[in-house]
């Protein structure tokens, strides 16, 4: 059991207020960090420091408890700490051009308790799926098989650099 098991941006809230149990979960939070960052071409939270990230998440979900997140109040890191009272769930506020189905998603990858947070078959059935624009064929999306079949000693040539940037 280690806090640092993912990349702070991407660390779900139970691994940063120290909780002792850790499952799958912790996935489905990055998962949703990264849907975000997606939407927003940008990073959801970009926190500098384990507390920064607490207060990031706080400002966009609101200040767990012991209601939303039974138990919360008993986590070790809460004898130590106190945390700023803010109400307000910020999900469709951030994400204003997402529809409601969307924003139900990101909602259920970001819900506190980590038994409440959905699975991955359960995002799959997600309404949002089936809104327009549907996704491609796979058969359909790009793909460089060049770079691909490439040997590794070629992959850090001059020349697979200019190629590569090329492409973007």
């Amino acid at each position: 059991m280690t806090p640092n098991v993912v990349t702070l941006w991407y660390r779900a809230p139970e691994l940063l207020f120290q909780a002792k149990m850790q499952t799958t979960a912790i996935d489905m939070w990055a998962a949703g960090c990264i849907f975000g960052e997606l939407l927003l071409n940008k990073p959801l939270m970009c926190g500098r420091s384990e507390i920064h990230q607490i207060e990031l998440i706080i400002d966009f979900l609101g200040t767990p408890n012991d209601r939303i997140w039974p138990g919360f109040s008993e986590l070790p890191i809460m004898k130590n700490f106190s945390l700023k009272e803010q109400p307000y769930n910020n999900v469709k506020y951030v994400f204003r051009s997402l529809s409601s189905a969307g924003v139900r998603l990101l909602n259920s990858l970001f819900l506190y308790d980590s038994k409440n947070r959905a699975t991955a078959p359960e995002c799959l059935q997600s309404s949002y799926f089936k809104e327009k624009p549907l996704p491609c064929e796979p058969s359909l999306m790009p793909s460089f098989p060049q770079h691909r079949n490439m040997k590794r000693k070629d992959c850090h040539s001059q020349d697979f650099q200019s190629k590569q940037i090329s492409f973007f």
